[in-house]
């Protein structure tokens, strides 16, 4: 992607070494994602193998502490895997949530021991992670979970079942929202480590999705599933508080990967803009081509210069639900108004899947449903009015 054609102002949130971490990351997507995706997404799901390297060049688990195996890096680091995933168009890797959410609640909330036995493994990608919110009847909703977890001595059996779990299908461990006092309402959730070979558990098929074919998504099944009570990460009763406040953090990671996706959009579209003849000359003469692609690049630039801001104030612990909620679905609707524009400059190629933009359409619609509903993050910045 030439960023010089979509990011007129210069960026000056990242040093030189990010700005050379950002080219071994460039390099990575370029050499083991990009050619592989078309077989990924027939089959539904990335290959072990691609997490092992992203492992061995320390692109997974970043942030967390060199003793247990990450680099112990600020999450500008995290950003720049994640825009480079995006700006390689492809979203298939679930990095994103293995590295920055199911690490991260390990390192914030674990014990010694659950920390050493998960994170250095993780970091590795010889264990993949997955965060287990979502149910059939409990989407954005989280204090609406029906997922048990009865004490049993020194054990918790586990019943209920969650959707569309991103590394569902190849997960090794996973972060389990349950309800352990149904009676107490949000502040009887608490977070459970369940690894997934455990007797009762068992994966449904990755999901058929409309895109993200090859993220790996999936529903996950409890029938009696046994852990210790030691599993339970943190406090019980906590973990709904635990989650609100991760959420900050994962609705940044969705608008991040939103305003790189307008980004790459634009710039796949101003190349074909430039090349494409219409009427014997280059369809980028014409004065409406002109015109969307300025309101396009306009609007993204503005988009991007607020994003970086988020991402200073997250580093210095200071981002705030609101900002983020703002961040996520106006980023998320930008860039599926970006992408949509830029689709139709491609008339008829552009609905052809060998496109860059025709995949980017696709991929760019559940931004603004998961992480929270767009809905619902108007609802939340309502609420400081």
């Amino acid at each position: 992607m030439n960023n010089s054609l979509t990011m007129p102002i210069e960026r000056t949130i990242f040093c030189d070494e990010q700005k050379i971490f950002r080219q071994s990351v460039r390099r990575f997507m370029e050499d083991e994602i990009v050619p592989n995706m078309e077989d990924w997404m027939a089959q539904g799901y990335v290959s072990r193998e691609v997490w092992r390297k992203a492992g061995e060049l320390g692109m997974l688990c970043t942030t967390i502490p060199e003793n247990y195996g990450g680099s112990g890096v600020c999450r500008k680091y995290s950003a720049i895997i994640i825009e480079e995933q995006q700006y390689a168009n492809s979203v298939g890797p679930g990095f994103a949530m293995h590295s920055e959410i199911v690490a991260c609640y390990i390192n914030r909330l674990g014990t010694e021991e659950q920390k050493s036995k998960w994170l250095p493994k993780m970091a590795r990608g010889e264990v993949i992670g997955s965060l287990g919110m979502t149910e059939p009847g409990a989407g954005s909703d989280l204090k609406q979970i029906k997922t048990k977890a009865i004490r049993d001595g020194d054990e918790l059996v586990i019943n209920g079942s969650k959707t569309f779990i991103t590394n569902g299908y190849l997960t090794d461990l996973i972060i389990l929202a349950v309800k352990t006092d149904s009676d107490s309402g949000a502040k009887g959730i608490s977070l459970v480590l369940v690894e997934a070979n455990r007797e009762g558990f068992t994966k449904g098929s990755t999901l058929n999705k409309i895109g993200q074919k090859a993220q790996d998504t999936a529903e996950l099944f409890f029938n009696n599933v046994r852990v210790p009570a030691s599993n339970i990460l943190g406090e019980p009763g906590l973990g709904f508080q635990y989650m609100m406040e991760e959420l900050a953090w994962e609705r940044l990671i969705i608008a991040i990967r939103a305003i790189a996706g307008a980004e790459a959009a634009l710039s796949h579209t101003i190349d074909y803009v430039k090349n494409r003849q219409v009427f014997n000359k280059p369809l980028s003469d014409f004065q409406n081509t002109k015109f969307k692609l300025a309101e396009c690049k306009s609007e993204t630039q503005i988009g991007r210069v607020y994003i970086d801001n988020c991402l200073e104030l997250l580093v210095a612990n200071k981002l705030d639900a609101e900002a983020s909620a703002m961040a996520k679905w106006w980023c998320t609707e930008l860039q599926n108004r970006v992408i949509d524009t830029c689709l139709q400059l491609h008339g008829g190629y552009g609905y052809i899947l060998e496109y860059p933009i025709a995949r980017a359409w696709i991929d760019a619609r559940p931004q603004m449903i998961y992480g929270g509903t767009n809905e619902i993050m108007k609802e939340i910045i309502g609420r400081k009015l």
